[in-house]
């Protein structure tokens, strides 16, 4: 309500002459690129991970040590081949995750990159799906796609002769293919089939939230069968090897790839049930309601004559203004701190000002998603939050944003 607008500050917090600088970073900032960008499909960047390179290594190797039993006149060139195996395979994953990307966008869901690391590939979808029904679909295209590409390699098999080069990469292509298929189906977040089996109780229950919490703790199950069970399959043979096979490294070897898997999974699982937890409270994350009070200041106003309006006025933030009271800057709360008492009298409050952008105005309207894309589409440390008659209303840290995260996670459901 702009009549009643909310206390300065909690009792807990200091005044803006004695206040510290935040000590975590602001959740709004941008997501690191995560690697090297190879390129921009349908406008969405795609970045490989320096993870991708140690598992192209890996499966160089493991592939080439495969093909020295099959094709042992190969010699050494069997590393350009297995390199090449690599590539194709991960080159596959990226189709997978286009397809997700694909019905994302088509469903009006902005996708902030695609990303190739160890494990395969994700799509970074930055909301959820409106409907359970849109929710299946953008998980089952990528499980499919991978699927239709073994198919495609199995036919493409037909015509060549088994034993080549050719014959034995199109083999491993299809195999692949429908490994990542099978394991992407099973019905644990954070894996598309756990995403397919969020949609189907959430359909029957009408609550998303009781559709994460099933399919994450069904994702902690599989994690628990991954980690025991996958170890168990390769020794008895069920994998295609004998069990005399299985010893020594090659023990260490499975054990370690189910604990990687394993960790990956419970982790997955756990940061959905987060999420989803976070999106059931972030209508409570109010522009309004966080934003603190602020005084106006003009640009050669000392910084300890700034100070003393403020705390006169109960306020913690500072707004520089002209002559005509239009906002220019924002006075930084850490290079206040940065200031010792005894110079405040000497420092203008221009001096420790960020100028205003565009970007750096919010409404005082916003709330949940949109406040956080708002934040998200112009880092900075802090906000000036307007009516929207363009009267100034206050301004937002993104600091008290990180902290009303905080309280929204911890929050039960």
């Amino acid at each position: 309500d702009p009549d009643h607008p909310p206390p300065p500050f909690h009792e807990d917090h200091p005044t803006l002459a004695h206040s510290a600088a935040p000590k975590t970073p602001p959740p709004p900032s941008p997501q690191p690129r995560g690697g090297l960008l190879m390129g921009r499909p349908f406008g969405v960047p795609v970045y490989v991970a320096p993870s991708w390179f140690l598992v192209a290594a890996l499966i160089t190797w493991v592939f080439g040590g495969q093909l020295d039993r099959v094709l042992p006149e190969l010699g050494a060139a069997r590393y350009l081949v297995s390199l090449f195996f690599a590539v194709a395979f991960y080159a596959s994953v990226l189709v997978h995750e286009l397809a997700h990307t694909v019905a994302a966008l088509r469903f009006k869901l902005p996708v902030r990159r695609i990303q190739l690391q160890f494990f395969g590939g994700v799509s970074e979808i930055e909301k959820e799906a409106e409907t359970p029904g849109r929710e299946f679909v953008l998980a089952f295209v990528g499980p499919l796609l991978s699927l239709i590409l073994a198919g495609l390699f199995y036919l493409a098999m037909q015509p060549v002769e088994p034993g080549t080069v050719p014959g034995v990469l199109l083999a491993g292509l299809m195999v692949s293919n429908l490994i990542v298929a099978a394991f992407n189906l099973l019905p644990g977040l954070p894996l598309d089939g756990g995403r397919m089996l969020r949609a189907v109780v959430w359909k029957i229950t009408g609550k998303p939230m009781s559709g994460t919490i099933a399919a994450a703790w069904v994702g902690r199950a599989l994690a628990v069968c991954v980690l025991i069970g996958l170890p168990l399959l390769t020794q008895s043979g069920a994998l295609g090897s004998s069990a005399e096979d299985n010893v020594g490294m090659d023990t260490v070897m499975d054990a370690l790839l189910a604990a990687i898997l394993a960790a990956i999974i419970w982790t997955g699982a756990g940061n959905s049930l987060r999420m989803a937890r976070l999106r059931e409270h972030l209508p409570d994350l109010r522009a309004r309601t966080l934003t603190r009070r602020a005084v106006p200041v003009e640009t050669d106003t000392p910084l300890s004559e700034a100070l003393r309006r403020a705390n006169a006025a109960g306020a913690r933030a500072l707004v520089v203004v002209d002559a005509e009271g239009t906002p220019l800057s924002l006075v930084r709360e850490a290079a206040i701190v940065g200031v010792p008492e005894h110079r405040r009298p000497w420092v203008a409050v221009s001096g420790l000002a960020q100028d205003l952008t565009d970007g750096m105005r919010v409404s005082a309207e916003l709330a949940g998603e949109d406040l956080l894309d708002a934040l998200r589409a112009t880092p900075a440390t802090e906000y000036l939050v307007v009516e929207q008659t363009g009267e100034i209303y206050g301004v937002l840290s993104a600091a008290d944003v990180e902290r009303a995260f905080v309280k929204a996670m911890a929050r039960p459901s």
